[in-house]
């Protein structure tokens, strides 16, 4: 296994990761600001559809992200467009996430290894390695070894139930947001492509339904 680079170099790489996910956010959230309140005085009115349109795939996109913070990401969008759009929220949600699933599927594991290498998690590059060389099934078998042994089997039998309660526990950012969570159910090859979608597409809907059907009003008010 490669050594760690010098502990500058790696606090510089992490951070230009990290630049660059917060310049991209900031700039898109200033250019739709703007062109809304454009949009809003001017006479293109008949522009605001493409406008909530483009919003919904950035916000599909930007979901993606690991770490980047989805559901209040989502809520804003809702704020912005209004309950009529949630729908449409709902499945950019669902495309977001199952894009970082997959993206999680074919990521190289050499480009993981220099992310851990650069924060020093030498140990998760071990177990990585050796997660590696494993078939489907020795995967299994190899993170049940790793797991609590009162909790541990039953974490992989319910695992598509442990994702969906990932996704949507509350500042799930903390631990890499619901982009972060898809993208490790890809890299682990544990989860399979049509349950996995639609396991993202169950577990992201109450909220946006809940809001299409009562607005923002609580029902039971």
């Amino acid at each position: 296994m490669p050594a760690p680079p010098p502990v500058k170099l790696g606090i510089v790489r992490t951070l230009a990761r990290l630049a660059v996910v917060v310049v991209i956010i900031i700039v898109l959230h200033n250019f739709f600001i703007r062109a809304e309140a454009w949009i809003s005085a001017s006479q293109y009115s008949w522009a605001m559809p493409g406008l909530t349109l483009a919003v919904l795939f950035l916000y599909a996109l930007m979901i993606a992200i690991p770490f980047v913070p989805g559901v209040e990401i989502g809520l804003s969008v809702l704020a912005l467009s209004g309950p009529d759009v949630a729908p449409m929220v709902w499945i950019a949600t669902t495309l977001g996430l199952s894009l970082a699933y997959m993206a999680g599927c074919k990521v190289p594991y050499r480009w993981l290894h220099r992310v851990f290498l650069d924060l020093r998690l030498t140990g998760a590059c071990r177990l990585l390695k050796r997660f590696e060389d494993l078939p489907p099934k020795g995967r299994v078998v190899f993170l049940q070894s790793q797991l609590p042994t009162r909790f541990g089997p039953h974490l992989l039998r319910f695992r598509y139930l442990a994702l969906a309660i990932l996704i949507n526990i509350p500042g799930n950012s903390v631990i890499g947001g619901g982009g972060g969570i898809a993208l490790l159910a890809g890299v682990s090859g544990l989860f399979r492509v049509p349950a996995t979608v639609l396991t993202i597409a169950l577990a992201t809907a109450p909220v946006p339904l809940a809001i299409w059907l009562f607005g923002w009003e609580i029902p039971w008010n």
